[in-house]
């Protein structure tokens, strides 16, 4: 075979293989590719062979993790806030025109601790403003708020507050401010009652705060800074949370929200998805870190509190009529006495007083129950009337007595 018929032979032979290739892989590769998009396209375009392969409003994608590892498949389905949106514009006009803004304004006297070359104390005095929210609870101008908004006096070796001077109500959409009164207020409850002389005006409309759910949306309206009425909202956080006032005088059983809080919010709203009244914006944790954590009294533990505040322009209170120290496991033991109430004062003509309580008794059980602080005995008392009788155990000079005390009237301050 010369040069030019072994070129003949290799190349039929490349001629062979390409062919074959062609005809054996290419082919059927294009063949099944093209099959197959013809497939889809029909299957996508039939709707309900469309929404088995991708349910209808699923939208998916693929993520990757630590560079491209562990592909998984990740749900983003869209979430419409219409209907949050909504819920949040029917609550707002349906509480807006039953919220106020209260503006105070009362004298304030400073005093130096250094006294002049003529032996007087330097004094000085100024005026002072504060501002907050209230309620409209009926067509006639009664508005409730809290006790603090109203309360301005307190004093001290360098200060003298006045109670204030003057009160101003702005009503939602109305440049008049109005005069109001104090009908009565309640510091242990942090409530107060104010009234204008104005009608026609729309009450707020109460929930049952017994209700109240976790998790549910709340809105907080008030007069956040003197701004004027504005809203913010967020959820329920928690029920029946237990706080202190920020003088740890004064405790709260409360609503907690993470909808903002923010001073001038105090007496103002916090309301549900119906712009109903589920409490009264009272207090805010405000401290380096804390953020979204507010507290409102639960509407249904106001109710009477109000009513008592307008009949009697005070609260009537079961009173017993004794300044006492809690006494623990440890404290008892170092003294060597029982653990329990330690008696410090008996107020005179107390119902302690005249049921024969004395300074250095240890109450230690009430009505059955086992007591060692004040608020376990306050809580006890707090479920009866005046004129009912608690059956006190006391421990007095190592020897047990039991004592029938008749409980007298506490008026509020």
């Amino acid at each position: 075979m010369n040069e030019n018929e072994f070129k003949n032979v290799i190349n039929n032979q490349k001629s062979y293989h390409t062919n074959s290739f062609a005809k054996n892989i290419i082919v059927p590769f294009l063949s099944g590719v093209l099959g197959c998009s013809l497939v889809l396209g029909v299957c996508f375009g039939v709707p309900s062979i469309k929404e088995k392969i991708i349910p209808k409003g699923n939208n998916t994608t693929y993520s990757s993790q630590n560079n491209s590892q562990n592909l998984g498949l990740v749900n983003t389905s869209m979430v419409s806030l219409t209907n949050y949106s909504d819920t949040a514009i029917f609550a707002a006009n349906k509480i807006l025109p039953s919220i106020v803004g209260i503006s105070i304004t009362y004298n304030v006297t400073t005093s130096s601790p250094f006294y002049s070359m003529f032996g007087q104390n330097q004094q000085s005095m100024s005026q002072g403003s504060g501002s907050g929210s209230g309620i409209i609870i009926s067509e006639d101008g009664y508005i409730v708020t809290n006790n603090h908004v109203v309360d301005s006096s307190s004093s001290s070796v360098y200060y003298d507050i006045s109670e204030a001077t003057s009160i101003k109500v702005s009503l939602y959409g109305d440049d008049t401010q109005y005069d109001a009164k104090i009908v009565g207020k309640d510091s242990q409850t942090d409530l107060a009652v104010l009234k204008i002389e104005k009608t026609g005006l729309t009450a707020a409309e109460f929930a049952d705060s017994d209700s109240v759910k976790v998790g549910e949306f709340a809105m907080a309206v008030g007069n956040p800074l003197d701004l004027g009425t504005s809203i913010t909202c967020g959820i329920v956080s928690a029920v029946n949370r237990k706080v202190q006032d920020n003088e740890g005088k004064s405790n709260y059983t409360c609503i907690q929200t993470d909808a903002a809080i923010n001073a001038g919010n105090s007496g103002g709203a916090l309301v549900n998805s119906q712009g109903q009244v589920i409490g009264i914006n009272t207090l805010k944790v405000s401290s380096t870190g804390v953020e979204g954590i507010g507290f409102a009294i639960p509407i249904n533990s106001t109710t009477d509190i109000i009513n008592q505040l307008i009949t009697y322009k005070a609260v009537k209170r079961p009173y017993i009529g004794i300044s006492a120290r809690d006494l623990n496991d440890t404290t008892a033991q170092k003294y060597n006495l029982r653990k329990g109430i330690y008696i410090l004062s008996i107020d005179e003509y107390s119902a302690a007083e005249k049921a024969g309580l004395k300074i250095g008794d240890v109450i230690f059980e009430v009505d059955g129950k086992e007591v060692s602080t004040m608020n376990e005995l306050n809580d006890i008392k707090n479920t009866h009337s005046i004129g009912d009788t608690l059956k006190l155990k006391i421990n007095r000079d190592g020897q047990e007595k039991e004592i029938t005390l008749t409980l007298g009237e506490q008026h509020s301050n």
